[in-house]
């Protein structure tokens, strides 16, 4: 063809001028986020995290969770999510400036976790590391029905004779205990993880993102 080669560089321009304004676009409204400070308290926010529950994010990540676990809350309108108590609100784009890598999720095979260190109700945070450490080890001990696997492999089992037992170790039902004289204790891929997990919570509410996702009123019938 005669005229191929300028069809050819008329495509590549056309799709490579989308592209780069695609990622400019997106780099003007997320990439320049920073946090934000409250003139109340002089906090930032979001606060970074722990050195520790920055260890945890790898084990998450290496463990595949983002397969079974999303990370974001829709906001009201576009599913159940504040419904089912996923989140105080839905999810901002200044949520996920502190992540290295935005773990959104693929399915909702598990309940979303983007807050689901904020779930403590009445029980201190001591008590709700148990509580994952429990529901890491031996599911069902917790979560009765639950389709989430055992991860066994994050915890050690010791035999307590001969040896002081450990102020760590799962105080677990005997259906779900290793057997007699064994106790399990958390490998620190589990105390990372379950730190990071604690870390989860979204609970500070930007006042300009608030103000822009405002649903509008809706306009009276006739």
């Amino acid at each position: 063809m005669k005229n191929g080669l300028t069809l050819f560089l008329g495509a590549f321009v056309t799709l490579a001028l989308s592209w780069g304004g695609l990622l400019l676009t997106a780099q003007r409204q997320i990439g320049s986020l920073s946090q934000f400070k409250d003139a109340a308290d002089e906090q930032l926010y979001p606060q970074p995290l722990s050195g520790l529950a920055d260890q945890g994010r790898l084990v998450y990540q290496d463990l595949g969770c983002v397969t079974c676990h999303t990370q974001q809350v829709r906001h009201e309108g576009f599913g159940s999510d504040l419904a089912r108590k996923w989140g105080e609100r839905g999810s901002y784009a200044r949520d996920y400036i502190r992540d290295q890598s935005v773990l959104l999720g693929q399915n909702r095979l598990g309940p979303d976790l983007r807050n689901v260190g904020s779930r403590l109700g009445d029980a201190k945070p001591a008590e709700y590391a148990e509580w994952f450490y429990r529901l890491l080890y031996a599911p069902q001990s917790v979560a009765k029905g639950t389709n989430m696997p055992a991860h066994p492999f994050l915890f050690d089992v010791h035999p307590v004779a001969g040896r002081q037992p450990s102020a760590h170790a799962l105080a677990l039902p005997s259906k779900f205990a290793p057997g007699p004289g064994l106790e399990v204790v958390p490998t620190s891929r589990a105390v990372a993880l379950v730190a990071y997990l604690q870390s989860l919570k979204d609970t500070y509410d930007y006042p300009i993102e608030r103000s822009r996702n405002t649903p509008a009123p809706k306009k009276g019938g006739h």
